[in-house]
């Protein structure tokens, strides 16, 4: 790492993001993977795991989304899971190599009685010594305060997409809704997750857009989940026509360059990714993935494919830092 990285910016413009997509495939990787050694070990990848602890029955309309009630997926409802289940599965992903635990729950906006449900379940994770992350839905200033009083380290939530496709996607929550969460979590003190999604039908634009948005933010997010849309039957965006794989990794590529000193997470999608796929997102800069075989409620690697894959590229795990006090 670089003592004299260069500067973090917060003034990008669609312009010059356009220009890094529009740069040759080798120029555009270069760059990325020159911006990733600035600020981390070349050969790095930083471990979660993602658990959803209450499932389905959700009422927002995220057309991606199989929890959504909306939509007819097959997905059964599942109330809050139990603390020791909870527990064990932390075990089982510290076992693993994981260095944080990620926990999901299908709300719009949790009540303070099941936020203080949830906080329980945060406490026995960072018994296990794993980080703690979150994603709730919207929260309040005054329950991003609590999250922060208990020990949280991380809380997830995304922007999806641009501002003007993200109507295309949502319509129960709005653009500024997820903005003034998020600042109540930046508020609070907590390290904030926050990506997108890309392949739902948006064009170039919108995926600068959603990046302008990201690296425009008062601080980068810490970590920066760059999802691949897992299209799932009975969602509208099911039939929806597959992203050009090259175009996934210039998002990871520029997503690194705008935000050079933020962990950028090869999220969902990797199941139908081939290894050369993830291969190039690792040269793109991506420094993180999701261990285990559910993402929530989709389809994820084995964890045994994921080891044999970095090993092949000579790739180690990232240790695990000090949870918050």
């Amino acid at each position: 790492m670089n003592t004299t990285a260069p500067r973090i910016r917060h003034d990008w413009t669609r312009d010059e993001v356009h220009r890094l997509f529009e740069l040759s495939f080798t120029e555009l990787l270069f760059r990325a993977q020159s911006a990733h050694r600035e600020h981390f070990p070349a050969d790095e990848v930083q471990i979660s795991t993602l658990l959803s602890i209450k499932t389905g029955a959700c009422p927002e309309d995220c057309k991606y989304c199989p929890q959504s009630v909306r939509y007819d997926t097959g997905l059964e409802r599942e109330a809050l899971m139990d603390l020791e289940t909870v527990r064990e599965a932390a075990r089982a992903a510290r076992a693993g190599g994981a260095t944080r635990f990620c926990m999901g729950a299908a709300w719009r906006r949790p009540k303070d009685r099941d936020l203080e449900r949830v906080i329980d379940l945060v406490t026995a994770v960072r018994e296990e010594g794993l980080e703690t992350c979150l994603t709730l839905g919207m929260l309040t200033a005054e329950q991003a305060d609590r999250l922060q009083q208990a020990g949280l380290d991380y809380y997830n939530h995304n922007l999806d997409s641009s501002p003007e496709y993200y109507e295309h996607v949502i319509t129960t929550r709005t653009y500024d809704d997820r903005l003034e969460t998020l600042g109540h979590v930046r508020e609070a003190g907590l390290k904030v997750c926050c990506g997108g999604i890309v392949g739902m039908g948006e064009t170039r634009d919108d995926r600068a857009g959603l990046l302008v948005e990201l690296a425009n933010l008062p601080e980068h997010p810490q970590s920066v989940p760059i999802n691949h849309l897992v299209r799932v039957p009975g969602t509208p965006l099911d039939n929806v026509e597959p992203l050009d794989p090259l175009e996934f990794v210039r998002t990871i590529a520029v997503a690194r360059i705008l935000m050079p000193a933020s962990v950028v997470r090869l999220s969902a999608g990797r199941t139908d990714m081939s290894d050369e796929l993830q291969a190039l997102c690792f040269t793109a800069g991506a420094n993180s993935i999701f261990y285990g075989d559910r993402l929530l409620t989709t389809d994820n690697p084995e964890a045994t494919r994921d080891r044999a894959l970095l090993d092949r590229l000579g790739l180690s795990l990232a240790a695990a830092s000090e949870p918050a006090a």
